[in-house]
């Protein structure tokens, strides 16, 4: 189990895993996104090669694209989200009575969260829409990555949807349509399960 944070400071970590908690809350199907470790799993990609995009092109011209050329700048995503984490802090601060994100009940996160994405919310040269979906994309990354990667704790996502995880082998049951594959999933990491066979 990964424990400490690698990326975010404590502030930035709070508010990160109140807003994953509301973007996946949880239900009587699965625990929330914080539970599930999204913040966890976010904070590992921002401390790693796609925190700093050192494995993407990040060389100009930047123009405004369309919204299926993804993200158009320089700025890397850990350099996003400590900006953004910090434009919203300092946006609610100022809007709710110097209270940041982690202290707004759960329906004042909700519709700040519902009006960033509706680019409601101005965040002076931070753009509110493109933030969200930055977070909400990794959020659900998070939540449904292999648990080797910090988040999806425990396999809850799998488990929720029945997927069976990264098994070896599936031969056995190929020809069995319509039938639930009897065997909970198993990560990366392996499962405690696992015996060595001579």
């Amino acid at each position: 189990m990964l424990s400490g944070w690698y990326f975010f400071k404590p502030d930035e970590a709070r508010a990160l895993e109140a807003i994953v908690d509301r973007l996946i809350p949880p239900d009587d199907l699965s625990i929330g996104g914080k539970d599930a470790g999204c913040a966890a799993f976010i904070d590992r990609q921002m401390a790693g090669s796609y925190g700093d995009s050192s494995r993407l092109y990040t060389k100009g011209p930047f123009m405004h694209g369309l919204p299926t050329q993804g993200y158009q700048g320089d700025a890397t995503p850990a350099m996003r989200y400590r900006a953004g984490l910090a434009a919203i802090d300092a946006y609610l601060k100022k809007a709710m009575s110097n209270r940041g994100f982690a202290q707004l009940t759960a329906a004042e996160q909700d519709l700040f969260l519902k009006d960033l994405e509706a680019a409601k919310v101005d965040l002076g040269k931070i753009d509110g829409k493109a933030l969200f979906n930055l977070v909400l994309q990794n959020t659900m990354e998070g939540f449904f990555a292999d648990p080797i990667y910090g988040g999806n704790r425990d396999m809850a996502s799998w488990k929720m949807i029945g997927f069976p995880g990264a098994r070896y082998d599936y031969r056995d049951h190929v020809a069995k349509h319509n039938q639930p594959y009897p065997h909970g999933p198993i990560s990366i990491g392996g499962s405690p399960d696992w015996s060595r066979k001579g």
